[in-house]
C-alpha cells in the first residue's frame, strides 16, 4: 500500500492551520516541504509559499550564531539519522527576534523506510523570557541579598561582644536566622537553576525526622505568639527529596500561621507511614480554606507565579512535591481551620 504523506491529507491542513504559535510542517524529499500550516507566518513573518520550494529562504531567517546548528539538525533528520527537538532565534523581516523550539519526528513506512519528516516549530519566546527574568532574580538572590546579609552577620559577630547576656541570646537569634537566609539563596539558586535548564530535579534520600524537627524549631523562633505540637516520637524515615524539602515544610509552616485569625495560632504536625510512602498532616486552627479555593492555591492549572492563592510559597510547595513524585492537597480541620497533607515516597 502506497505510502499517503499526512501533509497531502485535507482534514490534517485543516486541524494544524487553526493552531497559533505553532507551524508544522512536512517534507518527503530533502530541502524541500509538502505542507507548511498558516502559523509559519506568525513565527517566521514569512507567508509559507516563500519557503516551500526553497529552504534556504528558512535558513536565511535564522539568527546568525544559531544557523550552523539548525541547518545540522535539519540534515541529520533528513539523512534519518534520528528525530531531533532543538530550539533556535528566527530574525523576522522586521529585526524582532522569536525563540522557536522545533521537534522533528521520523515517518517510516511499512518497509521500515523513512516516507517523511515532520516538525513541529512552537514560538517559545514568552517562556525564554521568563527563564530571563529567573536568571536575574538568580542574581539578585546570590549576589545582591547575600553580600548584604554577609555584611548583617559580620555587624552582629561585632556587636557580640557589647551586649549583655540577655542581649547575647538575641544577637544569636539574629545570627541563626541570618545564616538561614543566606542557605535560602543557594537553595534558592538550585531551583532556578532547575527551571532554567528544564531538567529534572536531582532527588536523594532525605531524612523526614530531622527536617521536620529543624524546620519546627526555626518557627518556634520566627513565631513565638504560636504554639507548634510536633509528633512524638516522629518516624525515622528516609523519603525522596532533597535539600528542599525544607522550604516545602517552611512554607507550610508560615503559611499555617501568616493566615491565621486566631490570637494564639496552633499547628500540629504528625505523620503516617506507609509501606512505600509517608503521609505528613499539618493542621492548623485558622479560618479555613473554601472548597472552591483548595486546588486554587496551588496555582495548579495556571502554571504561573501569578495564579491565585496565597503567593509564591504554596506554587513552590506544589512543584517541588510534584517533583519529588509526591503529593499536596488541602483538607479541613475540625472544629475549624485546615490541613495541609504532603504525601512523599518512600526511600525503598
Amino acid at each position: 500500500m502506497a505510502y499517503t504523506s499526512l501533509g497531502k491529507r485535507t482534514d490534517f491542513r485543516m486541524l494544524f492551520d487553526q493552531l497559533d504559535g505553532v507551524a508544522l510542517w512536512t517534507a518527503t524529499e530533502p530541502g524541500e516541504f509538502d505542507y507548511i500550516s498558516a502559523g509559519f507566518e506568525d513565527i517566521w513573518g514569512l507567508p509559507p509559499d516563500e519557503v516551500m520550494d526553497d529552504i534556504t529562504v528558512l535558513l536565511d531567517a535564522i539568527h546568525p550564531d544559531d544557523r550552523d546548528r539548525v541547518r545540522a539538525n535539519i540534515e541529520a533528520s533528513a539523512q534519518g539519522l534520528r528525530d531531533e527537538a532543538y530550539e533556535g532565534r528566527v530574525v523576522q523581516p522586521d529585526g524582532s527576534i522569536r525563540w522557536v523550539l522545533t521537534q522533528q519526528a521520523l515517518v517510516r513506512d511499512d518497509d521500515g523506510e523513512i516516507a517523511e519528516v515532520v516538525g513541529i516549530c512552537t514560538d517559545i519566546t514568552e517562556q525564554k523570557r521568563r527563564e530571563q527574568e529567573l536568571e536575574l532574580l538568580n542574581r539578585i538572590v546570590r549576589h545582591d541579598i547575600r553580600n548584604d546579609m554577609a555584611v548583617v552577620l559580620g555587624w552582629m559577630e561585632i556587636l557580640q561582644d557589647h551586649v549583655d547576656a540577655d542581649g547575647r541570646e538575641y544577637v544569636q537569634k539574629i545570627l541563626a536566622s541570618g545564616e538561614h537566609v543566606v542557605e535560602l539563596t543557594e537553595l534558592a539558586r538550585e531551583y532556578v537553576e532547575t527551571v532554567v535548564s528544564n531538567e529534572s530535579l536531582s532527588v536523594e534520600p532525605v531524612s523526614l525526622r530531622s527536617t521536620l524537627e529543624t524546620e519546627v524549631a526555626l518557627r518556634e523562633e520566627s513565631f513565638p505568639d504560636a504554639e507548634f505540637v510536633l509528633e512524638d516520637p516522629l518516624p525515622d524515615v528516609d523519603v525522596v527529596a532533597n535539600r528542599m524539602l525544607s522550604s516545602v515544610f517552611r512554607n507550610l509552616l508560615n503559611n499555617a500561621v501568616q493566615h491565621n485569625d486566631k490570637e494564639s495560632p496552633r499547628v500540629e504536625v504528625s505523620c503516617t507511614v506507609r509501606d512505600d510512602s509517608v503521609e505528613v498532616r499539618i493542621a492548623d486552627n485558622g479560618p479555613g480554606i473554601a472548597d472552591d479555593n483548595k486546588e486554587l492555591i496551588f496555582g495548579k492549572g495556571e502554571h504561573d507565579l501569578d495564579s491565585p492563592g496565597t503567593g509564591i510559597g504554596l506554587y513552590l510547595v506544589d512543584t517541588l512535591v510534584t517533583q519529588y513524585g509526591g503529593e499536596v492537597w488541602v483538607e479541613d480541620n475540625e472544629p475549624t481551620g485546615a490541613v495541609f497533607v504532603v504525601e512523599l515516597p518512600r526511600v525503598d
